[in-house]
């Protein structure tokens, strides 16, 4: 629970509201008391709440906070402060995240879930700040990331100790994360054409190893992410239970009947938005689009733009989170995964507006993403209809005001 939840109510008046559900936009009004949604009115039904303090909308699109689906706040480059190197000295890797936390918020994203940190308890240790009112941020599911295995390039330089990778040791680190109060682990169950080239196919757990995994996550209450490139690498997070899976590039036909069997169980992030930056915008870092191709970027978004509308079809939940905090995909850019949604995979403004709310907040496990009474007060104003375009919400001037918790975070401005 967010500790900075405000005692006294907010009336949104003249605001046309986007719920979360998908059903069309509708005129109303709503009224938060304390951290909650305490009414929503249709039209011009008036809400009797002398005692609140009334926000004029001006015909702007009230709608749920958006949630980031594959958040690295401890990747250290954000719109602000572009950092070309991933590990720092402690006390500065700290600061930094703390920072890329309130820049997530600030682009209108009220909570996260994690797909890794670069220390074991910086995340837990920013999540309870957050939950406290002590600094800004999303609401967060905080993430470890196992190291994966020894001679195979791809988990950046952390500050994390190295453990006992037999499958007892394994398990203990599931134990140890669980003790240390991370909410999910990331695992790499594929290596990446980007750290390799081949390396999307390259498995990096057994089935032995994923089951373990799971089993040892179950028994602690823990919630696992992974990194699953390989049709093969998707299946055994599958069948081992993790909740998040992503990428998914290389997946088969097999591999998707799995994800559909299972869709009430798990979700999907493909982070497109990494590839996309790769190809597009990376030459100041020395990835040209010959470099580009070499890294499986441009094969690896090609094969997305065919598996994440048959994932649409099938009714696999998909949420977006484009991997952000790379020097060339800072952190601060994530609503434009709702673009490129719209752009790559298919998606109607509203079917990935729902994405990044309804169903990314049931990723999240938090009581978020939908307009409705009795749910939390995390809450965007937006000059403008998102409905019809999405772009607005990457223009941070456009995002009005936004609440959390039954506070705001930002004011309007009138």
């Amino acid at each position: 629970m967010i500790g900075r939840h405000g005692g006294g109510a907010v009336l949104f008046e003249n605001v046309q509201i986007f719920d979360g559900t998908g059903a069309e936009r509708f005129p109303g009004s709503a009224l938060v008391r304390g951290n909650r949604i305490d009414q929503v009115v249709v039209g011009s039904e008036e809400i009797d709440a002398p005692e609140a303090m009334v926000v004029d909308g001006r015909g702007g699109t009230l709608m749920p906070g958006m949630v980031e689906g594959h958040a690295h706040l401890t990747w250290p480059s954000s719109i602000e402060q572009v950092i070309n190197a991933m590990a720092l000295p402690i006390e500065e890797h700290m600061l930094t995240t703390a920072a890329n936390a309130r820049i997530t918020l600030d682009a209108g994203f009220t909570s996260a879930y994690s797909a890794g940190s670069l220390g074991e308890r910086m995340e837990v240790a920013l999540r309870d700040h957050i939950d406290d009112g002590r600094l800004p941020g999303p609401r967060l599911r905080a993430s470890a990331m196992e190291k994966g295995q020894e001679g195979i390039m791809g988990v950046p330089e952390g500050h994390d100790p190295t453990h006992d990778r037999s499958i007892p040791g394994l398990q203990q680190y599931v134990r140890d994360m669980a003790d240390l109060g991370v909410d999910t682990i990331k695992f790499l169950m594929s290596s990446d054409d980007g750290f390799s080239p081949g390396g999307a196919k390259v498995l990096m757990y057994s089935e032995e190893e994923a089951q373990a995994v799971g089993v040892a996550a179950r028994e602690a209450g823990m919630w696992l992410a992974c990194h699953a490139q390989a049709a093969e690498a998707v299946k055994r997070a599958v069948r081992a239970g993790f909740r998040c899976i992503y990428h998914c590039t290389l997946a088969d036909e097999e591999a998707l009947d799995m994800l559909e069997e299972h869709r009430d169980e798990l979700f999907v992030a493909p982070a497109p938005g990494l590839l996309y930056s790769r190809i597009h915008e990376a030459e100041d870092f020395g990835i040209d689009r010959a470099v580009a191709e070499r890294m499986g970027a441009v094969a690896g978004l090609e094969a997305m733009e065919r598996i994440y509308p048959e994932m649409k079809r099938r009714g696999i939940r998909v949420v977006p989170g484009g991997d952000y905090g790379f020097p060339y995909n800072p952190v601060g850019r994530n609503a434009r995964d709702l673009q490129l949604f719209v752009d790559l995979f298919g998606y109607t403004p509203v079917e990935v507006l729902v994405a990044a709310t309804k169903t990314a907040g049931e990723m999240v496990g938090f009581d978020v993403g939908t307009i409705e009474e009795r749910r939390l007060a995390d809450l965007l104003l937006i000059d403008g209809d998102p409905t019809v375009d999405v772009s607005i919400l990457q223009d941070s001037a456009r995002i009005v005001a936004i609440m959390q918790d039954g506070s705001f975070h930002r004011a309007p401005p009138w």
